[in-house]
């Protein structure tokens, strides 16, 4: 995933965490933020050192992004996205991640533009 399409600084974090809609599953929280002045979408992801150590707090961050560049021409593209990893997520592969978190999405889009 290019950088450009990842969040990185806090200010931007607290900005989706403050103005945004969150939807949320057993395993994700989702964040959505609409973003006028944007041509792509933009992904944020934590995952807590509860969930387990760095090889699967990384693996679960590998997985979130792959699923996200899977889902990338169905994604609005003037969206901030922050995913926050649940417990359930470290033992999961990825076609489970994936599918978690097309449900968490299109809950999303449910309640408004996807």
């Amino acid at each position: 995933m290019k950088k450009e399409y990842r969040i990185k600084k806090n200010d931007d974090f607290q900005l989706v965490f403050k103005k945004g809609k969150s939807f949320a599953n057993r395993q994700f929280v989702v964040y959505k933020l609409k973003r006028e002045d944007s041509n792509h979408f933009r992904i944020g992801l934590s995952v807590s050192k509860k969930i387990g150590n760095a090889v699967c707090r990384n693996r679960i961050k590998r997985y979130i992004r792959q699923a996200f560049h899977e889902f990338e021409t169905e994604i609005d593209s003037q969206n901030d996205y922050i995913i926050i990893a649940r417990k359930p997520a470290a033992n999961m592969d990825f076609h489970e991640v994936k599918s978690s978190l097309e449900h968490v999405l299109k809950n999303c889009e449910s309640h408004e533009t996807f």
